[in-house]
C-alpha cells in the first residue's frame, strides 16, 4: 500500500473537506431550524419575549458565522458549545430544549464522523 492509500482509509478523495463539509451542513441546518422555531413556539403559546426571539435569532447567527469557519479547528470546539448554549436556552422554552437535544445528537454524529475519518 502507498502511503496516500494509509492516510484515506475512508476513500474520500479530499476527506478533511467532506467531514468540514458536514459541520457546515449541520450548523446551517440547525441554524435554519431555529429561525423556522421561532413563529411556531409562538403560536403554541411560548411565552417568548424579545429577549428569547433575540437570544434564539443570536444562536441561528452564530450557527451560520461558524458554519462559514469550519476551516479553523476552534470552530468545531466552539459548535460544541453552541450546542451547549442551545441546550441551555431549553430555559426558555421546553420546544428549544427539544431542539437542542436533536442538534447536540446530530452534532455528536458529526463528531464522530470527524473522528473516524481523519483519526
Amino acid at each position: 500500500m502507498t502511503e496516500p492509500e494509509q492516510r484515506r482509509p475512508s476513500g474520500l478523495r479530499n476527506p478533511q473537506r467532506s467531514v468540514r463539509s458536514l459541520g457546515a451542513a449541520t450548523l446551517a441546518i440547525e441554524a435554519f431550524v431555529l429561525l423556522l422555531a421561532i413563529q411556531p413556539i409562538r403560536v403554541v403559546g411560548g411565552d417568548l419575549g424579545g429577549s428569547a426571539i433575540g437570544v434564539v435569532v443570536a444562536l441561528a447567527v452564530l450557527a451560520v458565522v461558524l458554519a462559514g469557519m469550519m476551516r479553523r479547528p476552534w470552530a468545531w470546539h466552539a459548535g460544541t458549545v453552541l450546542q451547549g448554549l442551545l441546550l441551555l436556552s431549553g430555559l426558555l422554552h421546553w420546544s428549544l430544549l427539544v431542539l437542542g437535544i436533536i442538534f447536540a445528537l446530530a452534532w455528536g454524529y458529526a463528531l464522530h464522523v470527524r473522528r473516524v475519518i481523519l483519526g
